[in-house]
């Protein structure tokens, strides 16, 4: 469908066409008619489907056509990361109108509060928010939202995993009952159906079932054990002739700990993580934006915070707990009809987790053989037991020596 046939605003469409976008995707199609329609919307998205232009092209043809526009809608997003994403396309799109936009979010300094507390005052169409920083000023009095018109919940089962739910209630608690509300959720547990039941009035559904990765996706595993992991991926990576990585780990100080082993191995790495500050953080995501840093490693929160075309290779360093999340983290790469490599390290305990994924993606993924000098890495037994069972007598507990080969990090570390 051509966004010509959706009738917007010509200057909303105009900043369309200057961006190169001509058809709406299968979310932007179903979903854009029934925004415009001011009706209550449920709907199941995955990220990199357009869901972000999905409410935003609606709503901002809606603040183009309203004479009373303050304080007129609340995006609310689970990571700053994904706010300042948002942001970015409010920006390219209302290049050619006179909407507003102000993202909220927490780990700035006094003189970034300062500076959002004058714009709320001010008066903005569009208000990006994370839910903690955002409460702050609604409980400050510095931000009245008794006129919204439009609230917008973005990856709310992110939120939800996030431990958003009583910031979101308490947050919707300053609005006023009459308001459009659109939520989007890249899966729909009872959780979400929960909100959706206290937020919405008679909504619409939209439920585009779960994408399969994209067919331009090489997908492989590689079958190890712990100690093999970080020795296998050094090889993969100084072997490869990859430009642009993201390696997902299971926890916020995996992620520390291969940083650091990434970087005594020779190899340009960040970290990326909740401890770092607002201006590290965004220092880090621009370097791998720019190509400057090779390797970004993160969590699952990255898997749905970063938007960056030409990702060559995503490494699952450890599998993820919900087969949907390795849809998510894979999903990084060739996009936009390019190709790229997902590799997932496989130990014994994931078993289970691995036939989820292939159970949901339908097909098994291809397993890949190890060089000899993987394959001679042992496994070091922590601890490696020799029962004495004799009646009456004490178990002795044996640690065996560990091996002298390189070892990868435990995955027992449970998740943050």
């Amino acid at each position: 469908m051509d966004f010509k046939d959706f009738n917007f605003n010509p200057d909303l469409l105009e900043g369309l066409m200057a961006m190169g976008f001509r058809n709406a995707t299968p979310i932007q199609e179903q979903a854009i008619p029934l925004i415009l329609a001011k009706k209550d919307l449920i709907a199941c998205a995955q990220t990199g489907t357009g869901k972000t232009g999905a409410y935003l092209l609606p709503v901002m043809n809606m603040i183009s056509n309203t004479k009373e526009r303050h304080n007129n809608t609340l995006i609310l997003a689970p990571t700053r990361e994904l706010a300042q994403q948002i942001d970015i396309q409010v920006e390219a799109l209302s290049y050619f109108t006179n909407i507003s936009s102000l993202t909220v979010y927490g780990g700035g300094d006094g003189v970034a509060y300062e500076q959002q507390k004058r714009s709320m005052r001010d008066g903005v169409d569009i208000i990006i928010a994370t839910p903690g920083r955002l409460i702050s000023h609604l409980s400050s009095g510095a931000l009245k939202l008794d006129q919204l018109q439009h609230l917008v919940l973005d990856e709310a089962d992110r939120m939800l995993d996030m431990g958003f739910y009583d910031d979101i209630m308490r947050i919707v608690s300053f609005l006023p009952e009459q308001r459009q509300t659109v939520l989007f959720s890249a899966t729909m547990p009872p959780k979400i159906r929960k909100l959706a039941g206290s937020l919405l009035k008679n909504p619409e559904q939209i439920s585009l079932s779960i994408s399969k990765p994209a067919e331009g996706i090489s997908q492989q595993i590689y079958q190890v054990h712990d100690e093999q992991k970080v020795p296998l991926l050094t090889e993969i990576l100084k072997t490869g002739t990859y430009k642009s990585i993201i390696v997902f780990a299971s926890t916020k100080d995996k992620v520390k700990d291969l940083g650091k082993v990434f970087r005594r191995l020779g190899l340009k790495a960040e970290a990326f993580h909740s401890d770092l500050d607002q201006k590290e953080r965004e220092s880090i995501l621009l370097s791998f934006k720019n190509r400057q840093l090779p390797i970004i490693i993160g969590t699952d929160v990255l898997s749905r915070g970063i938007d960056v075309e030409g990702i060559d290779l995503v490494v699952n360093f450890d599998v993820p707990h919900d087969a949907e999340d390795y849809v998510h983290r894979i999903g990084r790469t060739a996009r936009a009809a390019t190709k790229g490599t997902a590799i997932t390290l496989v130990n014994s305990r994931d078993k289970r987790k691995l036939d989820s994924i292939e159970k949901l993606i339908e097909r098994k993924i291809e397993v890949m053989p190890l060089s000899e000098a993987i394959s001679a890495i042992e496994m070091v037994h922590r601890p490696h037991v020799e029962k004495k069972n004799q009646p009456g007598k004490k178990k002795v507990w044996k640690k065996k020596k560990p091996s002298a080969k390189p070892s990868g990090i435990s995955g027992t570390q449970e998740a943050q």
